[in-house]
């Protein structure tokens, strides 16, 4: 069976023409998935019932299957999306004023394992295809009115989204498309560990995305222990890459930092992160620590925040702090995955 949601327009024109059926069928089929929120083929009445039956014998519109289902005091709602091969991955729908944010995965598990994170503790499993990152934000969209609609997407949940280029590119074409979810470039935020080569290509992409890189320290020798896969490549060699995308797209890059105390946050700890942001004109979202508590590693207290940003401030640093969402709903990226398969 093919997933329906993995298809661009011009795919499914392309299927219908070769199986000697009208092309224009594909605009009807994909109104009613991604405008009409249909996703059983006999509930499409404008398409005869003998082209209903024969879509339905080929094509599977979502195959994944709704294993838990989490909801916050802040009104966040964490989904667990079990698929066909049984492999998990989560997803958050954050809502924040006229915001209606997704947060997808990319990956089951993760092969870059954070010493701080639960994505990454089993490993990885598989990369995801387009159309199950794209059946995850159909799956949040659920949990909304019908007169709501989905206005960002952050691909930073499970997984390293450049180490899945093809189908995370794929998906946010779906997810940006006029004949898709219609969610603006620019409020879809890719989020990696900094991955140099798969920077360069992204810079040629025809799509004004933000990019979000996880930098976590400006030292090399704490950013190998924080980031196994740092070994590979140099924070130096990440922001060449940085500065050759934003030469290529003049768009800001975003640098993200998750606050550990003890660890990261000292002023010596902030003067490295200014110096690296002043490099490559970038701004700073730093993230308060949601603990796993197998890691050991601890949130830094709000002392520790409050003069590690006042530093970063006092160095002209553009900087941010995200607000922590679905604090009381195992609210680290991959803990409901592990603590459901324990």
């Amino acid at each position: 069976m093919i997933h329906l949601l993995g298809y661009y327009r011009e795919e499914l024109r392309g299927w219908l023409e070769e199986h000697l059926l009208p092309a224009y069928r594909a605009d009807q089929i994909l109104k009613w998935v991604y405008q009409n929120r249909v996703c059983q083929w006999e509930m499409m009445s404008d398409l005869p019932k003998d082209l209903r039956l024969r879509l339905s014998e080929h094509f599977i519109i979502r195959q994944g299957r709704l294993q838990q289902q989490l909801h916050s005091q802040d009104d966040t709602i964490k989904l667990l999306i079990q698929w066909v091969d049984e492999a998990l991955t989560e997803t958050v729908l954050i809502r924040e004023a006229k915001r209606r944010t997704v947060c997808v995965s990319s990956q089951v598990g993760c092969a870059v394992g954070c010493d701080f994170c639960a994505s990454g503790k089993d490993g990885l499993q598989r990369s995801l295809e387009a159309g199950e990152i794209i059946e995850q934000l159909l799956w949040a969209r659920e949990e909304l009115p019908g007169e709501e609609r989905l206005s960002h997407v952050v691909i930073m949940g499970m997984g390293e989204p450049l180490a899945n280029y093809q189908n995370t590119l794929k998906a946010v074409k779906i997810m940006n498309a006029d004949w898709g979810l219609g969610i603006g470039a620019r409020h879809i935020t890719l989020s990696t560990i900094g991955l140099p080569r798969q920077i360069r290509q992204l810079a040629h992409e025809p799509y004004q995305i933000t990019l979000a890189v996880s930098l976590h320290t400006g030292d090399d020798q704490l950013r190998q222990k924080l980031v196994p896969w740092a070994k590979k490549f140099s924070i130096g060699k990440i922001f060449d890459a940085i500065d050759y995308y934003y030469q290529q797209t003049h768009r800001e890059v975003t640098l993200e930092y998750v606050m550990l105390e003890g660890v990261n946050c000292s002023v010596v700890d902030a003067d490295k992160l200014a110096d690296w942001a002043h490099k490559s004109r970038c701004s700073v979202n730093l993230i308060n620590y949601n603990t796993v508590r197998e890691t050991g590693y601890q949130a830094a207290t709000s002392a520790t925040k409050r003069t590690f940003v006042q530093r970063l401030k006092q160095r002209g640093v553009n900087v941010h702090i995200r607000q922590s969402r679905g604090a009381d709903t195992n609210a680290a990226c991959g803990q409901l995955r592990r603590k459901f398969q324990s």
